[in-house]
């Protein structure tokens, strides 16, 4: 059993709790009679504004504003009411497909749009832009809003259209770090994958390609360097930590998933922080420096090293400088009646372990979307009691030695048990110093096994370590705590 201390998700799930959401003014708006009244006002004033569509107005094009949309359909609220400004050139999509199938070669039957557009990622209808006018969603395309005057309500976007709304949900998402330009962060041959376009420019860069180099360890990281595989691309991560996912992952858990990515000819450089990125003779990148002096060939880098969300130009509706995200309470509402955020942008209350955090997975984005549309059509008067899960999947293409397809749920506090040899199932059980089960991973489950994992990681029930550590399979281990919830309840 290995002792960890708290770990962390991506660049700003688990930060230290900050100060309460005290001045927030959670004053009712009154919902559906009051936004009556707001729209009443914005109703009476048409000629001076582009959008059509004011009542409700959702900016950013991602998984949020996506799923958002549906809530809205489901309600009656959509036809001539909706308006979506979107800084993408496509209808909102299944973001992560961007980094997994996306990338597979071409005999290897890729990912391509209209084929992910949401919701088919929750099994829902395709949502392609014929969609949107079919059920009278007025969206604005390619160009981002810059600004936001509330007293007035209104938006003004990079075209110049002047934009009215009566309720405003803001879904902007995140936007990839990067390295600074003066060590070649924008160099040719340089990537960063947030959007289709992002992705587009990896798959040319992919096609000439010979070496890559990956700089980061995370999702981005371990999802591309997969497909790399595929492409059978003489790959390399570089990373500063000690382990890939060293956020998520104990040393031994990422000492099996090094191993089988070594297997498909994936290097690993760990510990090495990037000095620069130097251009060849034809001015795309040809080479990685590292601090210690050492220097690593390369035609193509992807770039996976965090994301920040994208508060701009919002930061008048309130930033939560703890976790980098708009404040909102339980129902999304910012401190400004009439303003909402959802989805990677949002810092919000997670109730289940009271503090506050900033969740960007696709889960979220989905879940909190529909909550906040019933919040503020005012059919949703529950807290949102949002329950953390992260999962990937990769090495899904055809002829690949093994394919991966990991869950977890929870918090990844306490000591860690793990049971399973990989071969091909591993689980992992975070228990805090009351025996209290926090959190729970799984590779390679079946339905039912995956199925579990959010019942345990919900009641927290209390384990017996001893048999818990001496659970010969995974099988038998996840029998055990079935066997807790039921002592639980």
């Amino acid at each position: 059993m290995t002792s960890v201390s708290t770990l962390r998700h991506g660049v700003s799930l688990w930060c230290p709790q900050p100060t309460s959401l005290r001045r927030f003014d959670l004053r009712p708006f009154s919902h559906l009679s009051s936004f009556r009244r707001r729209f009443s006002v914005v109703a009476s004033v048409s000629s001076d504004y582009a959008n059509e569509n004011r009542e409700f107005v959702i900016v950013g094009g991602g998984n949020a504003a996506g799923y958002a949309a549906r809530a809205f359909v489901e309600h009656g609220m959509a036809d001539g009411k909706l308006c979506i400004v979107s800084k993408e050139a496509v209808a909102p999509y299944e973001r992560p497909a961007l980094t997994k199938g996306y990338l597979f070669p071409p005999e290897k039957k890729p990912a391509r749009l209209p084929g992910f557009h949401t919701c088919v990622g929750s099994g829902g209808e395709r949502q392609t832009p014929e969609w949107y006018k079919e059920h009278g969603i007025e969206v604005i395309y390619s160009d981002p809003v810059t600004d936001v005057d509330i007293k007035s309500q209104s938006l003004r976007t990079s075209s110049g259209k002047n934009l009215k709304y009566g309720s405003l949900i803001i879904a902007t998402g995140c936007s990839p770090a990067r390295l600074p330009e003066r060590i070649g962060g924008s160099l040719p041959g340089v990537h960063y994958i947030r959007d289709v376009s992002d992705a587009d420019s990896l798959v040319v860069s992919l096609e000439r390609a010979q070496k890559v180099v990956i700089i980061g360890g995370g999702y981005i990281g371990m999802e591309v360097a997969a497909a790399c595989a595929g492409w059978k691309l003489d790959t390399t991560i570089i990373f500063p930590e000690e382990h890939i996912m060293p956020r998520l992952f104990t040393s031994s858990i990422a000492k099996k998933y090094e191993e089988l990515y070594k297997e498909n000819s994936v290097k690993f450089l760990k510990g090495f922080s990037i000095e620069k990125l130097e251009a060849g003779s034809d001015g795309r990148v040809a080479a990685v420096f590292l601090k210690d002096g050492s220097i690593v060939e390369a035609d193509t880098v992807i770039v996976g090293i965090g994301a920040k969300a994208a508060v701009s130009p919002f930061e008048a509706v309130g930033v939560n400088d703890s976790v980098g995200g708009i404040e909102v309470d339980e129902q999304f509402r910012t401190q400004v009646p009439g303003i909402f955020a959802i989805g990677d942008v949002a810092a919000f209350p997670l109730k289940i372990y009271d503090r506050v955090s900033r969740v960007e997975h696709v889960d979220h984005a989905r879940k909190s979307a529909k909550h906040c549309v019933g919040s503020l059509l005012g059919t949703n008067t529950e807290p949102y009691d949002y329950l953390p899960y992260f999962y990937s999947r990769v090495f899904e293409y055809e002829g690949s030695l093994r394919k991966v397809w990991w869950q977890f749920f929870g918090d990844n506090v306490g000591d860690v048990i793990e049971v399973g040899n990989f071969d091909p199932k591993l689980a992992a059980f975070w228990i805090d110093s009351g025996n209290r089960l926090k959190g729970v991973f799984l590779e390679s489950g079946t339905t039912e096994e995956f199925g579990l994992l959010p019942k345990l990681a919900r009641l927290q029930p209390v384990v017996d370590r001893a048999k818990l550590q001496t659970s010969s399979t995974v099988e038998s281990a996840l029998e055990l705590l079935k066997n807790c919830i039921h002592a639980e309840v």
